[in-house]
């Protein structure tokens, strides 16, 4: 997804002196309806007992390698629905539900039971870690590329993390450089317990999720069919969710693009003893990874937001940033929402519109590894018990609690909706911050408390069962929408196109693999 590039000689935003007030009306009328997003959905294959579908990736829906909007994430078994740009919040859903529209008719029709698209941003029943299947992108080098990439996750993290499933949101502002941006993703971490609180909605998981781990979960029912936390919001972004002990000892510093891609470039290029004790080959000759760095690539570090800039063929995205900067940020910390058709609402959509231009508009100090660890403290403090009306987390040297702290920001974004609408019109902006402070208010109507309600009072504590239910009746919706036989060729041709430019690239190859991989983590592409 790439959302509109800034334009060569574009006017900067005035964003440094004077307060916030001033800085919002600074920014245009015409520039706050440039703003574009778009979604990467992430959304797993199930049978419909709720149990990890290990068919290959439908033909139908196209090649996973070349598909601009279908493609999968970590497993074959693992979707991945993406959005183009839009500039209304309605487009961008509108496009993500015909998305699901096609896939669900499409997994209809897989053999021998129809399939699911899983609701849930945590995993039903998996089968053992070594038996949940790689995605698969085709003989060229550049689909083995990806398949042992993925080897190599699973080798470092284990096959069950990687099932953890998401939705990204890609936001930009036209006029904004990459110093600017810097400062959003600084305040976007310092603020990221608003949104987990808000829209936090994995407080409770599937055992098999975690077995033979410790974990500290308790269970939910006398039947043990489902482990949680009682005042948890999101359990995928917790200790038990996207975590690395390796990544633990990354440094890396958000104050600039050049530190922040020294960092990056540090962590490509520093071999690591745990991963060279894995090898790049198995004693068969099989790739077990793309390398033996810290990071194998620039996407296998994890972050709640990242700073992106669409890459051209073959080009490392180290390289894109630092040769043309940063073009729009990736909120990652968004779990699917059980409750809803395409896992995320308008409303939701336009709180975190409001919300990035709060970070991007507040002031943003330089972060110190001091701050860096409290951050991280916070988050994990606000995934495993941010419903707890007691919780503080630490603001500099004070302990706030997080829902006057919360009560702050949104008092704050206020005048922020109020620009957005008198932009684009309607009042949805504000309603949108409106409910958002009505749920600070009252943390029993957040997603993640509705999912423990759920789960205890109709499903008897079963995840599964809780899972499968809203995976069944959001096909169910989906299904039941509109769809007409223009749009059913439009996607069948899309697959066909993507299944032609899969083997032309395929036919395209002129090297053997490893001359191509040794090119392609090469240092120097790393460099601008």
């Amino acid at each position: 997804m790439s959302p509109t590039k800034n334009r060569a000689g574009s006017e900067p935003l005035a964003l440094r002196g004077g307060g916030l007030s001033q800085r919002l009306a600074a920014v245009s009328a015409e520039r706050l309806a440039g703003i574009r997003r778009g979604i990467e959905k992430e959304g797993l294959r199930v049978l419909p007992n709720g149990q990890l579908a290990l068919t290959p990736h439908p033909q139908v829906l196209g090649s996973a390698l070349t598909h601009a909007s279908i493609t999968t994430d970590y497993s074959e078994s693992q979707l991945e629905l993406i959005t183009g740009a839009h500039p209304s919040v309605r487009q961008c859903l509108d496009e993500l539900t015909e998305l699901h529209q096609f896939v669900h008719r499409v997994l209809q029709q897989q053999q021998p039971a129809g399939e699911l698209l899983w609701a849930s941003s945590m995993p039903g029943q998996l089968p053992p870690d070594e038996t949940i299947p790689l995605g698969r992108y085709g003989s060229s080098n550049v689909g083995r590329a990806k398949s042992i990439y993925r080897m190599g996750l699973g080798h470092r993290y284990g096959r069950r993390m990687q099932t953890i499933s998401g939705i990204h949101y890609n936001w930009s502002l036209p006029g904004v450089g990459s110093d600017e941006y810097f400062g959003l993703i600084r305040n976007f971490r310092r603020q990221a317990f608003v949104l987990l609180y808000l829209f936090g909605a994995s407080p409770a998981l599937c055992p098999c999720f975690v077995q033979g781990r410790e974990h500290g979960l308790q269970p939910l029912g006398d039947a043990g069919r489902a482990l949680y936390l009682p005042h948890a919001t999101s359990l995928r972004m917790g200790r038990l969710g996207y975590q690395s002990e390796a990544q633990a000892s990354l440094r890396v510093s958000y104050n600039g693009l050049q530190g922040y891609a020294d960092s990056l470039h540090e962590a490509l290029t520093r071999p690591y003893p745990a991963y060279e004790a894995i090898g790049l080959r198995s004693l068969g000759g099989d790739y077990n990874q793309l390398g033996t760095s810290l990071l194998q690539i620039e996407n296998e570090f994890y972050g709640t937001i990242r700073p992106k800039r669409t890459v051209r063929s073959g080009e490392r995205p180290l390289h894109a940033l630092r040769e043309r900067g940063v073009e729009y940020v990736e909120v990652r910390l968004m779990d699917i929402d059980p409750f809803v058709p395409a896992g995320i609402t308008a409303q939701t959509m336009r709180l975190l519109d409001v919300f990035l231009l709060h970070c991007l508009l507040s002031d943003s100090p330089p972060d110190t590894p001091e701050e860096i660890a409290a951050l991280k403290h916070n988050q994990q403090l606000t995934a495993e018990r941010g419903r707890d009306s007691g919780l503080r987390l630490a603001r500099g040297s004070e302990q706030v609690l997080l829902t006057e702290w919360g009560a702050e920001i949104l008092a704050e974004c206020q005048p922020i909706a109020a620009a957005l609408d008198a932009a684009l019109g309607g009042a949805d902006y504000a309603q949108a911050v409106l409910d958002a402070q009505a749920s600070l208010a009252a943390p029993h109507t957040t997603p993640s408390a509705h999912v423990l309600a759920e789960l205890t009072q109709q499903f008897d504590g079963d995840f599964t069962a809780f899972a499968r239910a809203r995976s069944q009746s959001a096909r169910d919706v989906l299904l039941g929408l509109p769809w007409t036989e223009a749009q059913q060729q439009r996607y069948l041709q899309l697959a066909e196109q993507s299944l032609a430019a899969q083997q032309a690239i395929e036919r395209a190859d002129d090297l053997p693999f490893e001359q191509w991989r040794e090119r392609y983590m090469a240092v120097q592409e790393l460099v601008a």
